[in-house]
């Protein structure tokens, strides 16, 4: 059974002509043609928690027309190393949300991390022990 919080949630296509890009993004509904993303999008400054307005253009997407309030998560991508270990990228991802953040991978191999403005986590540090202690 889903909780409110996932009934909530919604796939929408997005198209932001300041980049000239569409996408399927899953979204929280805030009002009327107003929505807080809930992921983050590889190839746009939409990211999660990311408040805008769009109307619904001829193609039949939600074409972006405001950012209306920015996302309150600093969001940083890299590439994920064969050279790591799932269980270490796991152990990653479990700091990270301790921290408040979110993890997120797309196409296979682009990680998008999320930590919440003023995080006292030092990312850089904890990717440089990655590198330290990658399996054999």
């Amino acid at each position: 059974m889903l909780s409110l919080m996932e009934q909530d949630i919604i796939s929408i296509t997005v198209y932001d002509k300041r980049q000239g890009l569409s996408w399927e993004m899953y979204v929280e509904p805030l009002g009327d043609n107003v929505y807080r993303a809930v992921e983050n999008e590889l190839f746009s400054d939409i990211t999660i928690g990311t408040e805008f307005r769009t109307w619904i253009n001829k193609e039949g997407q939600h074409q972006v027309l405001k950012i209306l309030k920015a996302s309150p998560y600093t969001t940083r991508q890299f590439m994920l190393s064969r050279d790591v270990s799932e269980t270490q990228y796991r152990a990653l991802g479990e700091e990270i949300r301790k921290h408040g953040g979110y993890w997120q991978t797309d196409m296979g191999g682009i990680a998008s991390i999320s930590l919440p403005a003023g995080c006292t986590m030092d990312l850089d540090e904890l990717l440089r022990d990655l590198k330290r202690n990658r399996k054999p």
